[in-house]
């Protein structure tokens, strides 16, 4: 068996946030990072500064806003970009092969707001999403969904259940959507083990929430059936988010056993 750590991180702003992903990458040399919000076009992707340290690199980028992209140590085949049957202009999905493991990785719409367009647009996306994970996991049984998914699924991965429940990122249509996606028979790699409590991924930059941990837990590693039965840890790194200028997320990586090559 041969492991393989799979993490996903929204960088918010890749252009502001690169030294911190060189830096954690060069202390967790992971096999495999979902990066999400790059805010940056193809053309101004830092392609050089993660070939450096031996990655190869899948991109769909946007000025200003979204974008995604996969990291890898083994090389990447079979890219996507988007989802298929779903025309959509901002840049939120990328898929690809490696080692034998199909990554995809997606930046869920906010919502902003419950009743809004863009919450409408939110929960008509999550269905494309389940549409679209439907058929790749007919096409490969070994499968992977990193990403921010502005879900969190449960009470427990808010701060405070009286602040959020009911509210955008909270509210039952949304986690119905996330449901959806898991009883397509994907598992949240996160709660296959015992975790602490009060455990996040995303904390406001606005009264000191990182500290004092005022966050919710809305980044997940889902995987397939087959993968999962392999996942052997799930954890949070909040090193990053006590850095200087950090994203608002920090990084969630799992880990699993594959069969060797």
């Amino acid at each position: 068996m041969a492991a393989m750590k799979i993490a996903t991180w929204n960088v918010n702003s890749l252009r502001v946030r690169l030294p911190h992903v060189i830096e954690w990458l060069t202390q967790n040399p992971v096999d495999v990072l979902g990066l999400q919000e790059l805010k940056l076009q193809d053309a101004d992707f830092p392609h050089e500064a993660f070939q450096a340290l031996g990655y190869h690199v899948a991109a769909s980028g946007q000025k200003t806003y979204n974008g995604v992209a996969i990291v890898s140590r083994h090389p990447l085949e079979n890219v996507t970009r988007g989802m298929l049957g779903y025309e959509d202009e901002q840049k939120r999905v990328i898929a690809a092969t490696t080692r034998g493991v199909r990554i995809v990785n997606v930046y869920v719409p906010n919502g902003q707001a419950l009743g809004t367009d863009k919450y409408a647009y939110k929960l008509d996306w999550l269905q494309a999403l389940e549409r679209y994970l439907r058929a790749q996991l007919t096409a490969y049984p070994l499968l992977a969904v990193t990403g921010d998914y502005n879900i969190a699924p449960a009470p427990e991965d808010t701060h405070d259940p009286t602040v959020w429940e009911g509210g955008i990122l909270c509210s039952d249509a949304e986690r119905e959507r996330l449901r959806a996606l898991l009883d397509l028979g994907l598992s949240d790699c996160f709660r296959l083990f015992e975790q602490a409590e009060q455990s996040f991924t995303w904390w406001d930059y606005r009264a000191a929430g990182f500290r004092r941990n005022l966050g919710l837990r809305i980044d997940h590693v889902l995987a397939s059936r087959e993968l999962a039965a392999n996942c052997r840890t799930c954890v949070i790194d909040t090193a990053p988010r006590k850095l200087e200028r950090p994203s608002d997320h920090t990084p969630l990586i799992a880990e699993f056993e594959l069969p060797a090559a």
